[in-house]
């Protein structure tokens, strides 16, 4: 199964299908996610975030979703490169509950599992493919630690995501 869940202590259960986020326009390249842009300054996260603002005022009143054309240069692109996604926008969907102190990454060996704060699951990303193509045998996602601690060694198998 290629789903994963958010449940547990949440006002919103949702779930997450990593096949399609190689079309979605969060996702970011592998090697991008933890590298430090010594240039930005503040006014670049200000410039950032309120393109970020409207961009979700004119998605929420566009219904359905309108998707921009993808060339087929950029199709090819996509199913060459590894990507992950930022977490922080499922989660902020979800809408926590606020007595949530922690979330645990639910595996398929549930020996495996993990448990995290909520702000190491906020900052995180789910790698969803590698090389183009999704995780199907040690997916369906893996989880990465917001500063690419855990790069070389992604917490495996994650199936569901329960919040308590």
């Amino acid at each position: 199964m290629m789903i994963v869940p958010i449940v547990g202590n949440v006002s919103y259960s949702i779930t997450l299908d990593p096949t399609v986020w190689i079309f979605d326009d969060r996702k970011v390249l592998l090697e991008e996610a933890f590298t430090i842009k010594a240039n930005t300054t503040d006014k670049d996260d200000v410039v950032k975030a309120a393109e970020r603002w409207d961009r979700e005022v004119s998605t929420q009143f566009s219904k359905p979703p309108v998707n921009r054309s993808i060339s087929r240069r950029e199709g090819e692109t996509f199913l060459e490169n590894s990507y992950v996604m930022p977490i922080y926008d499922f989660i902020h969907n979800a809408e926590i509950n606020t007595d949530a102190k922690n979330a645990t990454l639910v595996t398929w060996n549930d020996e495996s599992d993990v448990t995290l704060t909520i702000d190491e699951l906020e900052s995180g990303y789910f790698l969803f493919a590698m090389d183009g193509k999704p995780l199907k045998e040690d997916g369906p996602v893996h989880f990465l630690y917001g500063d690419g601690s855990n790069k070389d060694n992604p917490i495996k198998h994650v199936k569901k995501i329960h919040i308590h």
